[in-house]
């Protein structure tokens, strides 16, 4: 098999660990950085398991949903009450963006569900993505690899 790996870097934006029993529980930020590990079998045609010029959707991706926002736990308990501060403000406080679990690793687990079938299609099905690894504050680090039979 061959691989190649993308990494984006110093995408700022926050999240809240509601679960967390101490400081993580409040809305705090990161820079964070996604390196995204492609695999396939086959090489295109001009020797690449992906073109690396031809992922400027994952950036424009990350940009639009990612960056300087705010990441939620869908079962936030809080989730409505923080969610309508924009409304009631009549004005862009901040940029939600809701997911199963905003903790480094179920931020990778969300990429790769995101964009492993985006690859796929993008290359007939030859490329895939392998892993996603998340990068906290350069500090901490995570990575979702599926199990693959």
């Amino acid at each position: 098999m061959f691989t190649c790996k993308k990494t984006y870097q110093d995408i700022p934006f926050s999240h809240r660990q509601h679960r967390h029993d101490g400081h993580c529980a409040q809305i705090h930020g990161h820079n964070w950085s996604f390196t995204f590990t492609f695999g396939c079998e086959e090489l295109d045609e001009c020797g690449f398991v992906v073109d690396f010029g031809k992922l400027g959707w994952i950036k424009a991706w990350i940009d639009e949903k990612l960056d300087h926002a705010c990441v939620f736990n869908s079962d936030d308990p809080l989730l409505d009450d923080i969610l309508a501060i924009n409304e009631k403000s009549g004005c862009k406080i901040y940029q939600a963006y809701i997911v199963d679990l905003c903790s480094s690793e179920g931020i990778a687990r969300h990429l790769f569900e995101i964009f492993d079938p985006k690859v796929k299609e993008m290359t007939d099905g030859r490329a895939f993505l392998i892993s996603v690894d998340v990068v906290e504050d350069a500090r901490n680090s995570a990575r979702f690899e599926p199990t693959r039979l």
